[in-house]
């Protein structure tokens, strides 16, 4: 494979400040907490896609990043509209082949993407899209070889058919999809939880389970638990 493959990656994400992310995270987490466990999914997504062998990497944020963040990231402002219309902005702007990640999986690995690398490091590529799946049925990762956003505009977003919908959207432009692993997005403790376990001895990791731990301990100081 290539040292720098002609692939722009793009993180799309929020600022992480309480009460204006992962607001389905508290409760059980205070929006402190859930705004702290965020950006330890930020950072380490970031983290995970600096090692990636591409040629581009673009920050996509609502809000303004940290500067250990933005290293490394062109950083650009987020559309306006729906997140249908948001990732089609990040489509309309790229001027080569293109890969969306959000910031809800930091779980995810370059390990999860070598099918897509693979691919795309070849003469004549196999696939002109692919689609990570996420386990509450939308997408984590969205790959176009020829970015266009009338290829997602319209595409109901954050219900249980949107991947659905978006491949079926690429299979009725002619294009041939291939499937990442399925992976579970940070909407819900219980799905931080799952993550932390994929990941363990990880800081996010050791977040959750402190956080967990606390939850009990608040338990039985009030006695709910035995």
């Amino acid at each position: 494979m290539s040292k720098s493959l002609n692939l722009t990656v793009a993180v799309i994400a929020k600022e992480c400040l309480p009460g204006r992310v992962k607001t389905r995270l508290s409760p059980p987490l205070s929006p402190e907490g859930a705004a702290a466990l965020a950006q330890l999914s930020l950072s380490r997504t970031l983290d995970t896609v600096r090692i990636l062998p591409v040629r581009n990497r673009v920050l996509v944020m609502d809000g303004t990043p940290a500067a250990a963040d933005a290293e490394g990231f062109t950083v650009v402002p987020q559309a306006t509209g729906g997140l249908d219309e948001r990732l089609a902005a990040i489509c309309d702007a790229a001027t080569g082949p293109l890969l969306i990640i959000g910031m809800d999986t930091p779980q995810f690995s370059a390990d999860h993407l070598a099918p897509l690398l693979h691919d795309w490091s070849t003469a004549a590529p196999g696939h002109d899209a692919w689609i990570g799946p996420a386990t509450d049925g939308g997408f984590w990762a969205l790959a176009l070889r020829r970015p266009d956003g009338a290829l997602i505009r319209g595409v109901p977003m954050s219900t249980d058919t949107t991947g659905a919908k978006q491949l079926a959207r690429l299979l009725a432009q002619g294009f041939s999809v291939g499937t990442l692993a399925e992976l579970a997005d940070m909407d819900y403790f219980s799905d931080a939880l799952d993550i932390a376990a994929a990941i363990p001895g990880t800081d996010f990791a050791h977040a959750v389970q402190d956080a967990a731990h606390g939850m009990q301990g608040s338990l039985l100081v009030t006695g709910v638990l035995p």
